[in-house]
């Protein structure tokens, strides 16, 4: 380092000195640096290597949240960045206490509910006293403006963790169904968030916590124009292929859901009635709007509770109901409903119904101006009572040629590869609906693409869905390869994960040719059933153990080649 007089007096130097002078004075003073045996290497920029490690803990019911995570850890690899993602199931709450840094991901299901796989972490964390003031932590919300409680598991988790005296990196972000850039602007902002870690505070980002969120799906006005049930006589199902028909001009690609809204049906919202011995007539006012008391009864929730509604209702009625999952008339039915209590203070407690989402089974080239469906109608017993689902019972049920408003759900995490691409389709059940979309597209555009599709279900001669649909694009070509299991034609029952490893060699060899795989269908447990086939078909035909097998799955998911539609 120079003196301050030195450095004075080369400043005035250099700033009277012209271009020709500065210069030669930089050849002698290199000369002089060589002379006496020291070099001088010119300055060259050294990558900036963040020295934050942060963890990123993701909880997620259909793979969004594990998506988004292996996507912000390889974006932070290639800043390196050094970090590592879990699941929140296999992640301890008392391991925060070594954490320095961790990055939540989180989805919301249902009433506002944590996925499966992270409700016990929420709760052990809700009820913990573990001092988190070490800890900088930020929580990425993921769900759907059409839902009640817009990403409410992240508000939660994220109130948990600062309650416990954790320190925010970023505010809460929520993030919508088309969370891409929503959520490259969260990654943007936590790479800045590190850099400037102890120069500033992080907390004062431009980036918005989103509370007041703005749909941006588009209703449309559409009827049933045709209803068919595709099982024949005899079945244990009941499975219809619905034709919706619009005025409007309806665009959808391969791999989208139609969304509905359905409405209670009449049985269930007498009864409800009747415990208040009520005229459903009656107009009331809740939040800024006076409809019937039949019309609220109508739009609100009052199937399938969750539990955060349960112990509401139980609450106002003065009363303990212990259940996960319970319907509002479950719950009237054995309560002494407290003279005080109206109907309109337990309608005041409802959610709104949340839509439900089915896989379309057209293609806009192959039926032009329709959308159609394949809807299972779900049926249960609740203590001998025979029931059925909410929205499939709305379906099934819903007269023909009467209007009812639906929205294209964009499914871009479920889409084909381009035209000259093979693909593998695994899809039982009513998970062969995509898949008829697919093939139909294909059909109709002539992709040179092969396909091969593994269809399931219970008879051969019941459950056969789209079985001449099927035959003819076997005929035509279009389907190169179809394998089927009907698991109760036999003794021993049969699935499709039983007919991919009859065909494990040549199932490998499509995905080494550079197919693109899909499983469409219940996650549970027949998603879980599949992939741990097909994990262990690869790791027989290539000789590399279960580990590296999984590991080649999740490359191909990373690369887009290996897609899920679980439910």
């Amino acid at each position: 380092m120079l003196s301050e007089g030195k450095k004075t007096l080369l400043q005035q130097l250099v700033l009277n000195a012209s271009k020709d002078e500065l210069i030669w004075i930089n050849g002698y003073v290199s000369g002089l640096l060589e002379s006496s045996g020291t070099t001088f290497a010119p300055q060259t920029e050294v990558p900036h290597v963040v020295a934050v490690k942060p963890t990123i803990i993701y909880g997620t019911e259909t793979g969004n949240s594990k998506k988004v995570s292996s996507q912000i850890l390889t974006g932070f690899k290639k800043n390196k960045i050094q970090a590592k993602s879990i699941d929140v199931f296999q992640y301890d709450v008392a391991k925060l206490a070594k954490e320095t840094h961790v990055l939540f991901i989180m989805s919301t299901q249902g009433e506002g509910e944590f996925p499966q796989n992270a409700q016990a972490f929420y709760d052990k964390l809700s009820n913990s006293d573990i001092n988190l003031s070490h800890l900088k932590y930020a929580v990425l919300g993921l769900g759907d403006t059409s839902y009640p409680l817009y990403c409410y598991a992240g508000e939660l988790l994220d109130a948990a963790l600062e309650k416990l005296g954790a320190q925010r990196l970023l505010p809460l972000v929520k993030a919508d169904v088309d969370y891409a850039e929503t959520v490259a602007q969260w990654e943007s902002h936590l790479k800045s968030a590190f850099e400037s870690e102890g120069k500033t505070q992080a907390t004062n980002t431009s980036i918005s916590k989103s509370t007041a969120p703005t749909s941006h799906k588009t209703y449309y006005k559409g009827s049933i124009s045709h209803k068919v049930i595709l099982n024949d006589r005899g079945s244990n199902k009941e499975t219809y292929h619905i034709e919706i028909q619009s005025e409007d001009v309806v665009s959808y690609e391969p791999g989208d859901a139609l969304g509905i809204v359905p409405f209670n049906d009449e049985y269930t919202i007498q009864k409800i009635l009747s415990y208040f011995k009520e005229d459903g007539s009656r107009k009331i006012t809740l939040k800024d709007r006076t409809e019937t008391i039949n019309q609220w009864l109508a739009e609100c929730n009052v199937k399938g509770l969750s539990k955060r509604s349960i112990g509401q209702i139980a609450s106002l009625l003065e009363t303990v109901y212990d259940a996960e999952k319970a319907d509002l008339n479950d719950i009237l039915a054995v309560v002494d409903i407290p003279a005080k209590v109206t109907i309109d203070s337990i309608i005041e407690l409802l959610l709104p119904i949340a839509p439900r989402l089915y896989s379309i089974s057209s293609s806009i080239d192959a039926h032009d101006g329709e959308v159609h469906l394949t809807v299972t109608l779900d049926t249960f017993k609740v203590k001998d009572e025979l029931r059925e689902g909410l929205a499939s019972n709305f379906l099934a049920h819903f007269p023909l040629n009467t209007p009812f408003d639906f929205y294209i759900h964009k499914n871009n995490n479920f889409r084909l590869p381009a035209d000259d691409k093979d693909i593998i389709m695994i899809g039982p059940g009513t998970g062969i609906a995509p898949f008829r979309s697919f093939i139909s597209h294909r059909d109709a555009i002539g992709a040179e693409g092969k396909n091969w599709l593994f269809f399931g279900e219970q008879h051969f001669v019941l459950d056969f869905y789209y079985q001449t649909e099927i035959q003819e694009w076997l005929t035509t070509g279009v389907l190169n390869k179809f394998d089927v299991a009907f698991s109760r034609d036999q003794q021993h029952k049969i699935y499709v994960q039983d007919r991919i490893k009859e065909k494990a060699a040549e199932f490998d060899q499509w995905l080494q040719n550079g197919a693109s795989l899909y499983i469409c269908g219940q996650k549970h447990p027949m998603g879980t059933d599949v992939e741990n086939t097909i994990t262990e078909v690869i790791s027989a035909a290539r000789g590399i153990s279960l580990d590296d097998a999984r590991q080649v799955l999740a490359e191909l998911e990373e690369q887009g080649r290996y897609q899920k539609d679980v439910y």
